[in-house]
């Protein structure tokens, strides 16, 4: 029993020590692929309906393009019919023009162990993105700092359950607006040795982030390979405004990928109705993606998808609601039938806070993700107060059901060892597994075991100072960012980047809107 006991407390000792590296190093699978089937709730008869019902949206009432005569152009030798802003499809078409485009296609970090494949059965987490205020514990809700955006970087850097750097965590405000793109780029490259994602809110700041990318990668491999991604949202309902889709085609003229995003409001971007919206999302998602393939054909790009609700007593947005959520079962049914690459969902929530309505959305609108068969799945951490807020606490936490995600993606493996005959033989009726020498062979790997979850019991809990999921976090967001180490980078490469940059700002004064 002394010889078991040694043993056991060396595995946990040993254990502890390993997953403190891996949260130092980040290290942990570059993506998972998924051992469970995706979760198809509709047949072919109502699949059929939305898509027949898209088709006429776009046959009938059409889509705007505004201030962007180049895709006016594309649009017209497509064969599509304009007239002024407004294009309109005729049924097929855009299907048509889409089977160029890639089923999956690999995103290429500058650590190639980092490389990620996304679509198929390939899932790829990815910290949320957009939002103007930070809060924490300490300091609570303020506008949003470039240390914060790095802060975050190197969050998702030390964390094993994040596969890509993401993009604008969090926007950094004491950076002008028209040169913060460059700090966020160069942050993500130099913070970070993950995938990473570029600016969109103007074509030349596009265009800055994939040069950025060259002097990173080299020219030639950019122009074959994919290497950065741009998040570009439909104005909904059933517009496309000029500052998305010229940078849109500045990703795909680029062969970089873009994903395809409307931002569907129930009620207010939307119909009320969960199929409506739906067949509004797959007209606006498929028009967009579709002028990838006119810029430039074969260019990888992502089918995005972002359904919510709006509280119609108030007009007020809700986020991490059941009709989104189940909603998104059947976008991932319709990106399927289209054979493109899906982004869905995330942890959504409108909580202020940290608290059990956080968790409780964002696992609703994560595990739709999951189960309708996400491959990049953007917002996976640290989301709050309808994309208001990131929050230092909630990405933690998020970040912890990212992990478990990645032990439910996997599945219920069936093998010899799994099937545990032997224990079985040992331990006979009325005792007890413990101190099997199966369990003694597995005890180390057979159970994910949570960061922030605290399964003491209650007497030590109290006695140690009774924390909080959220206080937990508080701590340990800390003490990551206390050990984070910056991955190393090649010098060369670092000066060239950090001249860009500088050369950029110097070529134009300072913008605050």
């Amino acid at each position: 029993m002394g010889e078991a006991g040694r043993v056991r407390h060396g595995g946990r000792a040993g254990r502890r020590l390993e997953r403190a590296e891996k949260a130092r190093s980040g290290h942990g699978r570059p993506y998972i692929v998924r051992n469970i089937p995706t979760y198809d709730i509709l047949g072919e008869d109502s699949l059929v309906r939305i898509e027949q019902t898209a088709d006429r949206i776009l046959a009938e009432v059409g889509i705007d393009f505004r201030d962007d005569p180049e895709a006016l152009a594309l649009w017209t030798r497509a064969g599509a019919r304009v007239e002024g802003l407004r294009v309109r499809f005729e049924p097929g078409m855009l299907r048509e023009i889409l089977r160029s485009a890639p089923p999956e296609f690999t995103q290429h970090a500058r650590n190639p162990a980092n490389n990620v494949r996304i679509g198929g059965r390939n899932v790829v987490f990815s910290p949320a993105y957009g939002s103007p205020f930070v809060m924490d514990l300490d300091r609570g809700r303020r506008f949003g700092t470039i240390q914060d955006f790095q802060n975050f970087i190197k969050l998702a850097q030390s964390s094993p359950w994040f596969h890509h750097s993401g993009g604008t965590i969090c926007e950094p405000t004491d950076v002008p607006v028209n040169k913060r793109h460059l700090d966020m780029v160069y942050s993500h490259i130099r913070l970070s040795d993950r995938p990473y994602m570029g600016s969109v809110t103007a074509e030349e700041r596009s265009e800055d982030s994939i040069e950025m990318s060259r002097l990173l990668f080299g020219a030639d491999f950019v122009d074959r390979n994919c290497v950065i991604l741009g998040n570009v949202n439909v104005n909904s309902p059933l517009v496309w405004d000029g500052t998305m889709t010229r940078s849109l085609r500045a990703y795909a003229r680029a062969n970089q990928a873009a994903v395809i995003v409307p931002f569907i409001l129930g009620g207010a971007m939307g119909p009320v109705t969960n199929a409506g919206a739906i067949a509004q999302s797959l007209a606006e998602t498929m028009a967009g993606c579709a002028l990838t393939q006119l810029e430039r054909k074969g260019a990888p790009v992502v089918f995005g998808n972002f359904l919510s609700s709006t509280q119609l007593r108030t007009g007020s947005p809700t986020f991490g609601t059941p009709e989104p959520a189940i909603g998104s079962m059947v976008v991932g049914q319709l990106a399927r039938r289209l054979n493109l690459p899906l982004r869905c969902s995330g942890n959504f929530t409108t909580s202020k806070l940290p608290d059990a309505q956080a968790m409780t959305e964002g696992t609703m609108s994560m595990l739709a993700a999951i189960h309708c068969g996400a491959n990049f799945i953007l917002h996976s951490a640290g989301f709050l107060d309808g994309l208001l807020s990131m929050s230092y606490e909630k990405f933690i936490l998020d970040a912890d059901l990212c992990g478990a995600l990645h032990t439910y993606l996997d599945g219920v493996k069936i093998d010899e060892n799994q099937m545990a005959e032997p224990a079985f033989a040992e331990v006979g009726p009325g005792n007890h597994f413990f101190g099997s020498a199966h369990t003694l062979a597995n005890y180390e790997t057979a159970y994910w075991e949570s960061d922030t979850a605290d399964n003491r019991p209650y007497e030590q809990w109290e006695t140690e100072g009774s924390e909080d999921a959220a206080q937990r976090a508080n701590r340990l967001w800390k003490e990551r960012l206390r050990d984070y180490e910056a991955p190393p980078i090649d010098a060369g490469v670092d000066e060239a980047l950090r001249d860009f940059v500088e050369r950029r700002k110097a070529e134009m004064p300072d913008a605050w809107y």
